[in-house]
């Protein structure tokens, strides 16, 4: 089991746990209220610091339910925190693009987390052929 330090910016949030077989996903909250209109960009508060295990990485994305309960969106999709963004003051935050007049509230949970090893180094290798037969279009379907 790795161990992970963590320091709280906020009182006012749950503390983070890891709940075993239910899932691997870390939820993450609001650290102040924030009402945001329309339109409006904003990038909201976590209340968390943390220094992951070295070779690690924090994939940050919204919950299932964070545009249905406060229509806002990530607008870099999936946030990547390495563990080089470590420092005491080092505060995630969530970016958030609000498609809808809405309000979020303090320990409103509104995102996610999950730690990955890093990539291991790749060498690419150019081929004229994959030996492999096309599926002729796109995604998993093979239809355009």
């Amino acid at each position: 089991m790795e161990t992970i330090q963590i320091r709280y910016l906020s009182d006012k949030i749950e503390k983070l746990r890891y709940i075993d077989g239910k899932s691997d996903w870390i939820d993450l909250r609001a650290a102040e209220d924030v009402e945001l209109k329309a339109g409006e960009f904003r990038l909201i508060p976590l209340g968390v610091a943390m220094e992951l295990p070295k070779g690690y990485e924090a994939h940050i994305v919204p919950r299932s339910s964070t545009f249905k309960n406060f229509g806002i969106l990530q607008t870099n999709h999936c946030g990547i925190v390495d563990e080089s963004y470590c420092g005491n003051n080092d505060q995630w935050f969530f970016p958030a693009l609000a498609m809808r007049d809405t309000v979020i509230h303090v320990n409103d949970r509104i995102c996610q987390f999950r730690i990955f090893a890093h990539q291991p180094a790749l060498n690419f290798v150019e081929t004229d052929t994959l030996g492999n037969p096309d599926r002729g279009g796109i995604g998993s379907t093979g239809k355009q």
